[in-house]
């Protein structure tokens, strides 16, 4: 009962990201996430998740894990492509509030899962993605290590996150919008609105484009690219993991692999 009552007073995570308190914030927004989303983003989050599912090309029969899933609204647009989809997150609200509206989803399986410690045999998908996930992650570099071990070889990470826009100009119109009209519009929709002010906390704190990037390659993915998305307010990484396991540096041309952005 105390673990219980613990979960409901964490509303309002921080930038040391406790995995309870996360998980606690994101349980208490469930219900309206999806909603609140839409609204906060000018519907841009539709056409963000659009793009991602292309990104990640899913087919017919392909085993693809969509983690930091939340209601599955991402993982719905993955399954209609006839790929075998699992929607996992560390939110047993966000878990429970998708089963509810696509638990008849024949190819679409919720599990309860950590980023750190995905509860996944080696090789076992084709695809991994995450959206605005990774940035809630108490150790995001060890949850892109998870991705690539449970990854087959050759198959694809593509991870949609909140950045940075490279333009001066428009990054300001940005943060303006983030400092003071988001906080405005979250009192007047979303059931916490403490959840938003640390979702413009952890923006700010994040790494920008290239960062991720040398993240992802020094993970040991190949291919590593991002292009922006909405000017730059959201990047869209993706990489591939080898077909082989690089060898020491200096082996062939494993290592030498230079993240790069994409024009499209």
């Amino acid at each position: 009962m105390k673990h219980r009552d613990a979960r409901s007073a964490a509303n309002r995570a921080d930038l040391g990201k406790d995995p309870a308190r996360v998980s606690g914030m994101f349980d208490q927004v469930a219900a309206r996430y999806d909603v609140t989303n839409t609204v906060l983003s000018v519907g841009n989050d539709q056409l963000w998740r659009a793009a991602t599912t292309r990104a990640v090309a899913p087919r017919p029969g392909e085993r693809i894990l969509d983690l930091a899933a939340g209601t599955g609204a991402s993982s719905v647009s993955l399954a209609r492509s006839g790929a075998q989809v699992v929607a996992a997150d560390f939110s047993p609200g966000m878990i429970a509030e998708g089963r509810r509206r696509h638990g008849a989803v024949r190819n679409l399986t919720f599990v309860e899962a950590d980023a750190t410690a995905l509860p996944f045999a080696d090789a076992e998908f084709d695809a991994v993605t995450m959206s605005f996930g990774l940035r809630n992650v108490d150790r995001p570099k060890q949850a892109i290590s998870e991705l690539l071990r449970v990854t087959k070889p050759g198959g694809r990470l593509v991870i949609c996150e909140f950045s940075h826009p490279p333009r001066p100009a428009f990054r300001g119109l940005y943060r303006f919008y983030n400092d003071r009209v988001l906080p405005r519009i979250a009192r007047a929709i979303s059931s916490n609105t403490e959840a938003y002010d640390y979702l413009n906390e952890s923006i700010r704190a994040w790494p920008d484009q290239r960062t991720l990037a040398s993240w992802i390659r020094d993970a040991g993915w190949t291919d590593v690219a991002w292009r922006d998305l909405s000017f730059g307010i959201v990047a869209l990484h993706r990489a591939v993991k080898p077909a082989v396991p690089a060898g020491p540096a200096g082996d062939g041309d494993q290592g030498a692999d230079p993240a790069g952005r994409l024009d499209a």
